[in-house]
């Protein structure tokens, strides 16, 4: 047989479409060239693979080879289809029986000792081979994460020759097993830690029920950070599907795994030097940015204001869409981005001021400035603006019980989330268009009380929108259906609209 085909997967984003890897052997001078949009380091494949070849003790074919990597308009990178060329030679070259990989999808990096090395993006095609039915090939590095679908077959090696003892009839590979326990992950902290910060405390319950952003200001030290650190412990787990999408993404990024399989959520925390391609992805070779590695979990953002504006304001159509699309000349990636921001930052450059002392030397144009650096475009995407004030000696000091646990927040929070799902098969924060309407229609006296807020502070039609979001989210913590006045009016005390004394 002079013509070979062998399945494989390309990385596309957290997509992995199929490649069909053609093997065609004919006579001529001897030689090897690879077609189909490959990039440099699939071209030099032929080298990995003639010395793996040579050095497992196969015949190399003295004959002119001709590797089309299927469809030909998509970009080929990387040295995932090593593998499924070098089975793809031997099939042509009959060293190996005709109809031996049908129904196989082969990836693997090759060592000229004829090892498979592990490979980034490896969940994504282990997913794509389940719903196409077939046997998957992996690197034995890669084996844990590609079972991980729970529906996809795999077949895990570590060398080429016991691979290809396998397909010749030999001694069979065992499907793969994940075997062990699972490696110990980082223990959330508890919420008993805070003390005091009760308003605090409770928008961090609002926000997990909703899936809600939230933005803590306040002086140095008032446990903002340590607030927003206590948010993944409030919230649902993750659910199958959900994991999935995590792992997907991480796999991508060539990150561990692991800590999607126990459900619990991402929690990403980049510095404030962290440039936009940083944050969002992007590259030479897109690769996702910190909003999609807090897929489904949680992206904080300490000193806010420190971020330059532009790294920003790329977040605000992530914040809407639940994704981003990194454009280059050649092609565009989408990455998933459905994630909760939690904020933090001072009042001022100090960070003082009005905190109840005269520390604070800023004066009005400084602390006007600094607060500008949020644009209000952003602000405006962020359900809950909330001052967290330092706590006094006496109540830092004072021996104290502990406060609410985690687990019992959690509790609250899964009993509203529930709800939700009931009702309209999605988190409040994911309300639009007619949905808000059907689901959180106010009464007369809301009505003209919204309607009053809106006109003296000329809010935007988002803000209003999510005004409603998060008033529905606190009718659903209470376990009503309709949204009473007393939910609005907290909804404005979190947005900075209501005091005791009325609209401010």
């Amino acid at each position: 047989m002079s013509l070979a085909i062998v399945h494989t997967r390309a990385q596309l984003g957290v997509d992995a479409p199929a490649v069909a890897v053609e093997v065609h052997l004919s006579g001529g001078l001897p030689s090897l060239s690879i077609v189909g949009l490959p990039e440099a380091a699939v071209k030099e494949s032929r080298e990995r693979v003639r010395s793996a070849l040579i050095t497992a003790g196969f015949d190399f074919p003295q004959r002119r080879i001709t590797i089309n990597l299927a469809p030909a308009d998509l970009p080929k990178e990387g040295g995932r289809y090593d593998l499924a060329i070098a089975l793809g030679i031997l099939q042509a070259s009959g060293q190996l029986k005709a109809d031996g990989l049908e129904g196989y999808e082969v990836l693997g990096e090759l060592a000229l000792s004829g090892d498979i090395r592990p490979l980034r993006g490896v969940l994504p095609a282990a997913i794509a081979c389940g719903q196409a039915q077939r046997v998957l090939i992996v690197p034995e590095a890669n084996a844990d994460e590609a079972v991980m679908t729970g529906h996809t077959r795999v077949l895990a090696v570590a060398h080429l020759l016991r691979l290809c003892e396998h397909l010749r009839g030999g001694e069979k590979l065992a499907p793969h097993q994940r075997g062990g326990a699972l490696p110990c992950l980082p223990v959330v902290p508890d919420l008993a830690d805070v003390r005091g910060q009760l308003q605090a405390r409770r928008a961090l319950e609002v926000a997990a029920a909703g899936g809600h952003n939230l933005l803590f200001s306040g002086p140095p030290g008032s446990g903002k950070s340590m607030l927003a650190a206590r948010l993944p412990g409030l919230m649902p787990p993750l659910s199958l599907e959900e994991s999935l999408q995590v792992a997907a993404v991480h796999s991508v990024a060539g990150l561990p795994v692991v800590a999607a399989c126990s459900g619990q959520r991402p929690f990403r925390a980049p510095h404030h030097t962290a440039s936009a391609v940083a944050l969002v992805g992007g590259g030479g070779r897109p690769r996702p940015g910190e909003i999609s590695l807090a897929h489904q979990g949680v992206l904080f953002l300490d000193e806010l204001p420190e971020f330059p504006r532009r790294v920003l304001e790329v977040m605000r159509e992530p914040l809407e869409t639940g994704e981003i699309l990194i454009s280059r000349a050649a092609r565009s990636t989408a990455y998933p981005a459905r994630f909760q921001l939690v904020a933090a930052m001072n009042p001022c450059p100090c960070g003082y001021f009005d905190d109840g002392t005269s520390r604070c030397r800023c004066t009005p144009d400084q602390i006007n400035r600094y607060q500008q650096r949020i644009s209000g475009p952003l602000l405006d995407r962020i359900d809950l603006q909330l001052q967290v004030p330092a706590l006094s000696p006496q109540e830092l000091l004072t021996p104290a019980a502990p406060g609410e646990a985690s687990a019992r927040v959690r509790e609250r929070v899964l009993v509203a989330r529930e709800r939700q799902l009931q009702r309209q098969g999605k988190a409040n924060r994911d309300l639009s268009g007619q949905e808000l309407d059907r689901h959180c229609a106010l009464d007369a006296r809301g009505r003209e009380l919204l309607s009053r807020v809106m006109a003296q502070h000329l809010l935007s039609a988002r803000a209003c929108h999510r005004l409603l979001r998060v008033a529905r989210t606190l009718a659903d913590l209470e376990g009503v259906n309709a949204i009473a006045q007393a939910h609005l009016l907290e909804a404005l005390i979190y947005r900075g609209k209501w005091t005791e004394q009325g609209v401010v």
